[in-house]
C-alpha cells in the first residue's frame, strides 16, 4: 500500500510539474509572439509614416501564412473626430448641446455640462449660467478645479463636473473627440451621423457625403475613393453654404493636415497595436503622441 500511495503521490507531483512547465511555455511563448507581433506593428507604422504611401496603398497590408505573420496599418484623418479645444474656445455652444443631446442626455442637463465644459477651458473664473467654476468643484472636495485651459488629454474631460452622466449614456465618448486636429470636421472622413450634427441635418442627407467619397465600391481608404477638395464642395451636396450658414461652414474642413497612423501586428493570434499622430503628414511629419495596446 505504500508503494501504491508513493506511485500515486509522485504521479500527482509529476502532473502538476508538467502543468507549470506547460504554462511558462505559454506565457513564454506570448512575450516572444508579442515582441514580434509589435516589430510588425512597428513595420506597419513605417511604412504608414512615409509621405509617398496613401491611404489605398497595398503596402498597408502585410500576410506571411507561412510563419503566420501579419500587419495592417491605416492612415486616417486625425479631423474625423471633433476637436473638443476648437469647440468651446470658439464658443459653440450650440453645437456642444447638440452632441450630447444626441447621446441621450436632456436639454437642460446637456446645456448645463456645455457651460461647466466652457468654463474649464476658458482663462477667467466667471461662471457660466449653467456652468460650473472654482465654487463648485470646492463643493465635492476638488481643488484647483478647472484648469482654465484647453484640454491636454481627452482624460481630463471626465474631470469636469457632469461628465459622470455622459459616461453612464455613452461609454465611447472619447471616440468623438480629439484635441489634435486642425480644428474643423473632415468631410471626406467623419462617419455620417458626426457630419449629421454639425451640419444641423438628417442623417440620410449626411450619410450622401461619405457615401460619395467611398466611391463605386462603398468602401473609404480605397483607390477608387472620391475625396472633396474642400469642405464647400463637400456641403453643397446637402444643400448648406457659406453664406446661408456660416456657424455651420466653419464647423467643417477638408483634407486635414493631422494624421493618425493605426497598425495592428499579428503572429499566431498574438496582437499588438501602435497608434501614432502625426502633423504634416505629406511634407514634414512630425509625431505629437504614440500609444502602444495590447488586443485580447
Amino acid at each position: 500500500m505504500a508503494v501504491i500511495w508513493l506511485i500515486a503521490i509522485l504521479s500527482l507531483a509529476s502532473i502538476s510539474a508538467l502543468r507549470v512547465i506547460s504554462f511558462d511555455m505559454e506565457i513564454t511563448s506570448a512575450k516572444v509572439h508579442g515582441s514580434r507581433a509589435l516589430q510588425l506593428a512597428e513595420m506597419g507604422i513605417a511604412v504608414a509614416s512615409n509621405p509617398a504611401v496613401k491611404s489605398s496603398d497595398p503596402l498597408l497590408i502585410y500576410t506571411d501564412e507561412k510563419n503566420a505573420e501579419a500587419y495592417e496599418a491605416k492612415i486616417i484623418s486625425e479631423g474625423n473626430r471633433f476637436n473638443i479645444n476648437v469647440i468651446l474656445l470658439n464658443d459653440d455652444k450650440p453645437l456642444m448641446r447638440s452632441i450630447l443631446i444626441e447621446w441621450g442626455l436632456e436639454l437642460d442637463e446637456a446645456q448645463a455640462l456645455t457651460d461647466a465644459l466652457c468654463d474649464w477651458v476658458d482663462s477667467d473664473d466667471n461662471i457660466s449660467l449653467n456652468g460650473a467654476e472654482m465654487k463648485e468643484y470646492k463643493k465635492i472636495g476638488r481643488i484647483n478645479q478647472p484648469f482654465n485651459r484647453p484640454f491636454y488629454d481627452l482624460q481630463e474631460m471626465s474631470l469636469v463636473i457632469g461628465m459622470d452622466r455622459v459616461a453612464a449614456v455613452k461609454p465611447d465618448w472619447r471616440s468623438w473627440f480629439t484635441i489634435w486636429s486642425g480644428g474643423g470636421l473632415d468631410v471626406n472622413e467623419a462617419p455620417a451621423e458626426m457630419i449629421a450634427v454639425a451640419a444641423e441635418t438628417q442623417l440620410e442627407r449626411a450619410m450622401l457625403i461619405p457615401e460619395m467619397v467611398a466611391g463605386p465600391d462603398g468602401e473609404l481608404y480605397t483607390s477608387d475613393d472620391v475625396p472633396f477638395k474642400s469642405a464647400a464642395e463637400a456641403l453643397e451636396q446637402i444643400g448648406i453654404s457659406a453664406e446661408m450658414r456660416p456657424d455651420v461652414f466653419r464647423r467643417f474642413s477638408a483634407n486635414d493636415s493631422t494624421a493618425r497612423l493605426e497598425s495592428i501586428g499579428e503572429v499566431m493570434g498574438v496582437k499588438r497595436k501602435i497608434i501614432v499622430t502625426v502633423g504634416n503628414r505629406a511634407s514634414n511629419p512630425t509625431l505629437i503622441e504614440r500609444i502602444e495596446e495590447i488586443i485580447p
